[in-house]
């Protein structure tokens, strides 16, 4: 089950652009809006495009876009096909906007993608983009599905939780969080708390701890190695965590799981 990309890029338009599919778009079309803002019609729906909203059109939809003279407006943009495309879009129902965070996975992958496409036919490793372009579709999957009433956080939690998952192996920091999804300290704090049932460094250390376990099962590295790696700073301190949640201490756990 391939996939086809037509084309994937970046663009950044100051001088007026416009692009018109009135018969319908061919293909789908996923668009991200980064920078600045324009204007678009889908299936005769206006909408104004700010940063951060995705846009998704599937083979068929009528579509027209518009940057005027002088606004600025950037953008990641794929235009693809492949049966896994169409079984990806139709096991879910899904809108022609998303207001999403824009998450460096999502568009590191994006990136990679666009890399990969301008290498020479010759150069060019189908698996590789076509696996590229899977997991560019799951990320943004994800990141739809949490945005929805339904999930069982509110956005701004999941955001949270998710910026605490990125960085719980190193020295993060309450006020970090709470920056990162533009709320103040308290607030956060209070949000988490009652949604998650935990404070942010209860998961983070959940974190620490899940990923040291990791280590200490399939590697031989010190154990003071990974206390410093998995974000505990010193090992007397990863010790007093681990034994207050295992009931032993990181040696012994090592020695039984060996």
């Amino acid at each position: 089950m391939n996939t086809n990309i037509f084309f994937c890029g970046y663009s950044y338009h100051t001088k007026g652009y416009q692009s018109e599919f009135k018969e319908g778009f061919p293909l789908y079309l996923f668009r991200l809006q980064t920078e600045g803002s324009c204007e678009v019609i889908v299936n005769g729906q206006k909408m104004e495009l700010e940063k951060g909203d995705l846009l998704l059109l599937k083979p068929g939809d009528h579509y027209e876009i518009f940057v005027e003279e002088g606004q600025k407006s950037g953008d990641y943009h794929i235009s693809c096909q492949g049966d896994w495309i169409d079984e990806w879009w139709s096991r879910s129902p899904k809108t022609s906007i998303y207001q999403i965070d824009l998450d460096g996975k999502l568009l590191s992958l994006w990136n990679q993608i666009i890399v990969e496409k301008r290498r020479p036919q010759t150069s060019l490793n189908q698996e590789l983009t076509d696996y590229l372009l899977r997991s560019l579709l799951l990320t943004m999957e994800q990141t739809m599905n949490e945005i929805v009433p339904t999930y069982p956080y509110p956005y701004k939690v999941t955001r949270m939780m998710r910026y605490i998952e990125e960085h719980a192996t190193t020295a993060i920091k309450v006020e970090d969080v709470a920056d990162h999804v533009g709320l103040s300290i308290s607030r956060s704090v209070h949000l988490f708390k009652d949604s998650v049932g935990k404070t942010m460094i209860e998961y983070a250390q959940e974190i620490r701890l899940s990923s040291a376990i990791e280590r200490m099962k399939y590697t031989t590295i010190k154990l003071e190695q990974i206390a410093e790696e998995c974000g505990f700073g010193s090992y007397p301190y990863f010790h007093k965590v681990f034994k207050k949640k295992y009931g032993v201490s990181p040696g012994v756990y090592r020695r039984l799981e060996g």
